[in-house]
C-alpha cells in the first residue's frame, strides 16, 4: 500500500493560549491553512486564564504602542463584529503618581508617546480627582489618563477566537504535545507529536512558559523564564470609577500594583511581587492578600469593608528586558517565535496575530517592521521598558 500522505500545512502554531488562538483566526482569515496544536484539553488553560484582563496601549516603546492600538481596535470592535460578548469595557487607564520621580517619569513621556500615535494626556490632580473621586487625595501629584485602553475576559475572549477561528478553517489539536521538529539542514518543515507528524511551511512556537524548552528542542536558547504573579477578585459593588489604576510605587514585598472595576461590578487586583516568584507556581500564597489588601486601600480607602472573594496565581513568561521575543531566527528557516509576552499576552494577543499573518504573507507594513525590529530574538536585550 501507498504511504498515507502527511498532512500538510501552511502553519502549524504550537500553544492555544492568548497568542496562538487570535493568530490562527487571523491567519484562517487570510486563507491560510492552519493548525494550532495544543497540550492541554481546551483553549486559554496555561496563562490566559489566569490574566486579569486588562488591555491597555500606553507603554514606553513604538513597538508595543502599535501592537496594543491594534489590540484595541480588535477587542472594542469584535461584539460588534460577531455578536460575542468577550466582557469589553473602554474604561480607561490611570498611571497615577504620589511622588516625584514617577510623576516627571510620566510626564516626560507623554510628548514621546502622543508622537507615536498613543492618545494620552496629563491631568492634575484634581482633574484625576474629578474623574476617579474616590481615588486618595493625600499626596497625590496628578496622573497620565488614556481612555482608550480597556478591559475584557481572557476566556470568553479565547473562546470566542477559537469558534470564530475554527468557522474559518483553522484546525485544533487538543491533549497533544510536541515531541520534536522536523528538520532538514536549517529548515524547520514541521512538527513531531504523540499523534503524528506535521508538515507546514512555517512553524510558530506560541507556547507560553513551555516556549523555552520547546525550543531547545532544536538547539534554540530562547530567553524566556517564567515567575508568578498573585490576583485578586472581590464581591460585586455599584460601579465605583472606570480606568485601570496603576501605581509605580514599590513596597515591601511588590514592585507595583494595579486594580480595576470589572463590568460585574467586582474589583480585581494584581501586583508584582518584589522579589520576583521564579518558576511555575500556580497555588496562591498566604502572603499576598495582606499586602495587596494594604496596597489597594492606600490607593482607594472606599473599598475598606469589600470582601474578598477568591485570590489565584498564575505565570508571566518574562524575558530579561521585559518585552516580547517576536519574528524569525537568523539561520532558521520556516521557523518563528511569539514568545515571552512578560504577562501582556492578552493585551496584545491580537495585535501579533495580525503581524504573524502579515509576516507569513510577506506583507510587511512600516508599523510591522518596526515591531519585528524592536521585538526581535537578536536583540541585546539591554533596555527596560518603563511602564511595563
Amino acid at each position: 500500500m501507498p504511504d498515507k500522505p502527511k498532512p500538510t500545512f501552511d502553519c502549524v502554531i504550537i500553544g492555544a493560549g492568548s497568542v496562538g488562538v487570535p493568530s490562527a483566526y487571523f491567519m484562517a482569515q487570510s486563507g491560510l491553512k492552519v493548525l494550532v496544536v495544543e497540550k492541554l484539553p481546551s483553549v486559554g488553560q496555561a496563562s490566559n486564564k489566569h490574566a486579569i484582563g486588562g488591555i491597555r496601549a500606553t507603554h514606553s516603546e513604538p513597538a508595543k504602542i502599535f501592537l496594543g492600538n491594534r489590540s484595541l481596535d480588535v477587542f472594542s470592535t469584535w461584539e460588534g463584529q460577531y455578536g460575542d460578548d468577550i466582557e469589553w469595557h473602554q474604561g480607561g487607564y490611570s498611571f497615577v503618581a504620589y511622588d516625584s520621580s514617577n510623576a516627571a517619569l510620566l510626564k516626560d513621556l507623554i510628548s514621546w508617546q502622543q508622537a507615536n500615535d498613543l492618545n494620552i494626556s496629563w491631568l492634575s490632580a484634581q482633574e484625576l480627582l474629578d474623574l476617579i473621586p474616590n481615588l486618595n487625595p493625600n499626596g497625590l501629584i496628578g496622573g497620565t489618563y488614556s481612555p482608550k485602553d480597556g478591559s475584557a475576559s481572557p476566556l470568553k475572549a479565547a473562546f470566542s477566537f477559537h469558534q470564530r477561528a475554527s468557522e474559518l478553517g483553522a484546525v485544533f489539536h487538543f491533549n497533544e504535545s510536541v515531541l520534536d521538529f522536523i528538520r532538514d539542514g536549517d529548515w524547520i518543515k514541521g512538527i513531531i507529536t504523540n499523534r503524528g507528524e506535521y508538515y507546514s511551511r512555517w512553524v510558530i512556537n506560541a507556547a507560553g512558559g513551555w516556549a523555552k524548552s520547546l525550543s531547545s528542542k532544536i538547539g534554540l536558547d530562547v530567553p524566556v523564564d517564567p515567575d508568578s504573579h498573585e490576583a485578586a477578585i472581590t464581591e460585586p459593588v455599584s460601579r465605583i470609577f472606570d480606568p485601570m489604576i496603576v501605581d509605580m510605587r514599590s513596597r515591601p514585598g511588590s514592585a507595583n500594583f494595579y486594580f480595576y472595576q470589572h463590568p460585574t461590578g467586582k474589583i480585581i487586583f494584581c501586583m508584582t511581587p518584589d522579589p520576583p516568584i521564579l518558576g511555575t507556581h500556580t497555588l496562591a500564597s498566604s502572603g499576598f492578600l495582606p499586602k495587596a489588601a494594604r496596597r489597594l486601600l492606600e490607593l482607594m480607602p472606599i473599598l475598606k469593608h469589600i470582601r474578598v472573594r477568591r485570590v489565584w496565581r498564575g505565570t508571566y513568561p518574562m524575558t530579561p528586558d521585559g518585552s516580547p521575543i517576536v519574528g524569525n531566527v537568523s539561520g532558521l528557516e520556516g521557523f518563528l517565535l511569539a514568545v515571552g509576552m512578560c504577562g501582556q499576552g492578552f493585551m496584545f494577543g491580537p495585535g501579533i496575530g495580525q503581524l504573524l499573518t502579515h509576516l507569513v504573507l510577506n506583507e510587511l507594513d512600516e508599523a510591522d517592521k518596526i515591531i519585528l525590529e524592536s521585538l526581535t530574538f537578536h536583540r541585546k536585550f539591554e533596555s527596560t521598558e518603563m511602564l511595563k
